[in-house]
């Protein structure tokens, strides 16, 4: 763990049971109006690199409940969080590895990833960071005692990795009724996948990437508990529709919104009605709607 993040850590951890109670939750309300919960995008990723540990602390620092992140699988079937499809962004596999463009992280084994450099591209302070394995972030993301929104990335590029998710949740303990309850969301833009992942584990909330057309929501909601739509074509009728629509679990089909970075958006989308407010700057957007 970096300097910048070291010695505010410590004492987060241990006061944010305390402090995730003051923060809004999915149902949260204040008299009529619904609170968004605010989730941290791949970590407070305008804080410290994204979907490294050190942004799992920065989340943790601001006390912030929810983060978000992408899942990927190495060539030895190591789950990995990691955004793109390519190491090149975030790493320096580029030098590490110089001979083997185009770094896609399907072609490298977890060992090799292991060595990159994850967090110089963001900032010299982060020199060192590493690519996670999803069982390294889940013992950070517990350890905070945080909640997690989880994206199955590239779902067509990995047959299997559904399968391979839910069984290392299940090794992790994050599917016990205590993470099913209000802990963990599994979403993907792919429907299929998100279907494969209702189908293994019914008791997983589930959330739909992208802004599915209305004639299709309700079949999206036999297997979707949430839709997730960009807030740059979201509307509040889209969000009334989506509430108008009773997901897998017997409950109103939530609307989380994506990625909201200042805080006149974050008002707006609030005064949709969306559920969720996922962001780069958690901080920025949750002193935009509560003012702390």
């Amino acid at each position: 763990m970096h300097a910048r993040v070291v010695a505010v850590v410590a004492t987060t951890t241990a006061v944010l049971g305390t402090v995730a109670l003051l923060l809004p939750g999915p149902d949260a309300r204040a008299g009529s109006a619904l609170r968004p919960s605010v989730v941290a995008h791949r970590g407070a990723s305008a804080r410290a690199p994204e979907n490294t540990l050190e942004a799992v602390d920065a989340a943790a620092a601001l006390g912030v409940s929810w983060v978000e992140n992408d899942v990927q699988r190495t060539s030895d079937g190591v789950l990995v969080v990691i955004h793109d499809e390519s190491l090149r962004r975030t790493t320096d596999a580029e030098e590490v590895f110089p001979g083997r463009a185009p770094w896609k992280v399907r072609d490298f084994t977890a060992a090799e990833i292991a060595r990159l450099d994850a967090g110089s591209w963001f900032g010299a302070a982060y020199a060192g960071a590493r690519v996670p394995t999803l069982e390294e972030y889940l013992d950070r993301v517990e350890r905070h005692h945080q909640k997690l929104l989880l994206e199955v990335k590239n779902p067509e590029l990995y047959p299997g990795i559904e399968r391979e998710t839910l069984k290392l949740l299940g090794n992790e303990g994050w599917l016990d009724r205590r993470h099913l309850a209000n802990r963990l969301i599994v979403q993907s833009f792919s429907a299929d996948s998100l279907r494969t992942v209702h189908d293994l584990e019914p008791a997983v909330r589930t959330g739909l990437l992208g802004m599915p057309a209305l004639a299709d929501l309700p079949r999206f909601a036999q297997f979707a508990d949430l839709v997730n739509p960009s807030h740059t074509s979201l509307s509040s009728s889209y969000v009334s529709a989506v509430h108008a629509l009773t997901g897998p679990h017997g409950t109103t089909v939530k609307v989380f919104t994506w990625t909201v970075d200042d805080a006149a958006t974050a008002r707006a989308v609030a005064g949709y009605g969306v559920d969720g407010v996922i962001t780069d700057e958690p901080d920025l957007v949750r002193h935009a709607l509560y003012g702390y």
